[in-house]
């Protein structure tokens, strides 16, 4: 059952409503936040909640109910919705306002939860491993608006998205000014070279995922070393196995990258062993 909270209501998918003047419709004047259920469970709920109110503080943007009451809130809604395993989006919009930019005439801001489940790619994909190209649409300069800020303007993802989708491929991985990779289209990139697992630095214009974090923990774990350093494509090309992370993907290996095969072509015995940590980590 999909079941949304909105401003104080409890609605299903057809009764739920937003003004099209509020700000988050009209300019993408918001923020949002991806959350997995496990077993009845939010995972790492309290990190997912801090950064939802990260990224508004750093917008400027007050969400109309402080992080103890967000934490509570999303607890209920999964009781209500009885998700066992689940997928949870909570948006921060500046509110309705006029046809004009200023955030002055937003008096408050919506708030919406979303209670339902996600399916990015089928099991198969997870099996075989992902096709990727590399886009031609670069990722927003981070001098402009900080990656570290999960927005409601997904565009140049969403153009990237369309680019694999156009060449046949599951996903696509995102390049800065510079051709230095920063991510794929809302997910994270791991590459193993040698015996240690690499994924690009903060520096490099991406998000900082909840699940890279984890899967940082898991690899250190695993009794690994993982790198967080700068890479270009050459770097992924040769990679011995690959795999992207994020709260809707999980862990997806890679299978291929612009036709270049990676490691045998087939999910590694590393990455394969790092997804069942991840999935016991989850469900422990």
């Amino acid at each position: 059952m999909t079941l949304i909270y909105l401003d104080g209501q409890w609605l299903d998918r057809e009764s739920a409503k937003v003004s099209v003047f509020d700000h988050g419709f009209l300019y993408g004047d918001g923020v949002f936040e991806g959350m997995r259920v496990y077993g009845g469970k939010t995972f790492r709920l309290q990190e997912h909640v801090e950064r939802l109110y990260d990224s508004a503080k750093a917008i400027l943007l007050t969400p109309p109910i402080g992080q103890e009451e967000m934490v509570a809130l999303t607890e209920e809604g999964v009781r209500r919705a009885g998700l066992q395993e689940g997928y949870l989006r909570h948006v921060v919009s500046r509110g309705p306002g006029d046809l004009g930019l200023d955030p002055r005439k937003c008096l408050r801001p919506t708030l919406v939860i979303i209670f339902d489940r996600i399916a990015v790619w089928p099991p198969e994909r997870y099996e075989e491993g992902l096709v990727l190209i590399t886009a031609g649409t670069p990722i927003n300069q981070r001098e402009a608006l900080s990656p570290r800020v999960k927005s409601l303007n997904y565009l140049n993802h969403i153009m990237a998205k369309v680019e694999a989708t156009n060449a046949g491929a599951d996903d696509a991985i995102m390049l800065d000014a510079t051709g230095h990779i920063a991510e794929a289209t809302g997910m994270n990139l791991f590459l193993l070279r040698k015996g240690t697992w690499f994924t690009p630095a903060l520096h490099s214009g991406l998000l900082r995922g909840v699940t890279r974090d984890t899967m940082i923990e898991l690899i250190h774990e695993a009794g690994h070393r993982v790198v967080e350093t700068v890479l270009n494509r050459y770097d992924l090309y040769t990679a011995e196995e690959a795999f992207l992370t994020g709260t809707a993907a999980e862990i997806a290996p890679i299978r291929s990258v612009d036709n270049r095969v990676i490691g045998i072509g087939k999910v590694g015995p590393l990455t394969a062993d790092l997804r069942a940590r991840f999935h016991r980590l989850v469900r422990s």
